[in-house]
Parts: structure tokens; sequence; C-alpha cells
């Protein structure tokens, strides 16, 4: 009976992509495998309690009207990660050896030990605010009903757009994303739109949370890319 080859590699699954409903992302836009759009805006806080009452009750009417104004869907996003303050700490204790003034340096040594001491009470978080805002023709009143009905049809499965489909996609979409800009700013939140690398470290960040740290992103032009 022959031998079964021990150093015969296991068979590969699908890739990971294939389980993902993005399709890929360029010019600061996801394109999701249903031929929808998506941009993301990452967004500023702010501190409601601190405000007066007047100030809080004009940025809840700020916030209605906004809400009131909006023809198509909208996510909200909060992402809570773990901050590493090892790196912080590190330097803080450069800067401590470095220091030549000696109340300074006890200072500093106070300081680095309370915050090794706050880090070992508890998981110190981060968050970040983000605002998704999609693009579909399906949603769009201003196309016909023929072409909105082609669109349901072609549900459940991946669509490639043509770059001119892309461009008409992306314009209605840049106009959805200039209209969520100046309500946000109506409530004092400043927002960004996120680029295509900014996006990208996003989903690879959000789809790889314990490599984050270990394993950095490469810049855009240094990604290699299958074709």
């Amino acid at each position: 009976m022959p031998a079964k080859n021990k150093l015969s590699k296991p068979k590969l699954g699908p890739p990971t992509q294939d389980y993902l409903d993005i399709a890929e992302i360029r010019d600061d836009s996801v394109v999701m495998k249903d031929g929808t759009l998506r941009c993301v805006l990452i967004c500023s806080s702010i501190n409601f309690a601190l405000k007066s009452e007047d100030e809080q009750n004009a940025t809840i009417q700020a916030y209605v009207q906004f809400l009131n104004s909006l023809e198509w869907p909208l996510q909200i996003v909060i992402q809570s990660r773990r901050l590493n303050m090892d790196g912080y700490l590190e330097n803080m204790q450069t800067v401590t050896r470095q220091q030549t003034n000696e109340l300074l340096r006890v200072m500093s040594d106070e300081y680095v030990a309370y915050i090794k001491e706050l880090v070992t009470l508890g998981d110190i978080m981060t968050k970040r605010f983000y605002v998704v805002i999609p693009y579909s023709s399906l949603t769009d009143k201003r196309r016909g009903f023929w072409h909105r009905l082609s669109g349901i049809i072609s549900i459940g499965k991946t669509i490639a757009l043509s770059r001119e489909t892309f461009n008409k996609y992306k314009e209605a979409l840049d106009a959805r994303v200039d209209f969520v800009l100046s309500g946000l700013a109506s409530m004092s939140i400043k927002a960004v739109r996120l680029d295509t690398q900014g996006l990208i470290e996003l989903y690879y960040n959000a789809y790889n949370p314990e490599l984050q740290e270990t394993e950095k992103l490469a810049e855009l032009d240094k990604l290699q890319v299958e074709a």
C-alpha cells in the first residue's frame, strides 16, 4: 500500500475577498459588488454636556432638521479601539532621562508611573466617529422606473461598473457628501472625507484588528494588487 505524502500542501479555500461585499476602492469611493457606492466621513465629536441649555437646544434642533432633510439612508458608526500606550510611554521615559532639571525629572517620573498604573487598571479606549454615505440608483428618484427595475433584477450578482457609469454615480455621491458636510457643520461637527488610502486602511484595520499594531499597511502607491 503506497505511503501517503506527508508533505502535501493543504487545499486552500476561497480567498477572503469572496466573503466581502466590497468589489474595489477607487477615487475616494467604495464600490460594492452590487454596483452601489459608498463614501466615509470621519467626524469630530462635541461635548454636549458642557454646552449651555440654549446651545444644547440649538444642536438638537439642527440634528432634527438634518435628519428630516435626508431622502436616502445614512449610517453612523462609532469605532472603539484599545489605545496602545507603549510607544507614548517609551517616548516619555526617553524625555525624562534627558531632563536636566531635577524637579522636572521627578515630576516626569511620577507622571510616567501614573500612566503605567492607569493602564494596568483597565484598557484605555479611543473612539472614532464615521458617517457612511451610500449611493444606489434604486434610491435615486430622478431615474426612470425601468432603470431602477433593471437594478433590482441584478441584485445578487457582482456588477462591474463602466467608467462612465462610475463617474455618474460618483457625481451623485459627491453631491450627497456636500449636503451631509453642510448638515454636520450646522451642528459644529467637523468632518473630512476619507481618501482612497484612508478607506483601505479603515477596512484593513476593521477586518484585521489584531494586526493593525504589528503589521502596518503600506502606502497606496506601494501596494501590489493582483490583476
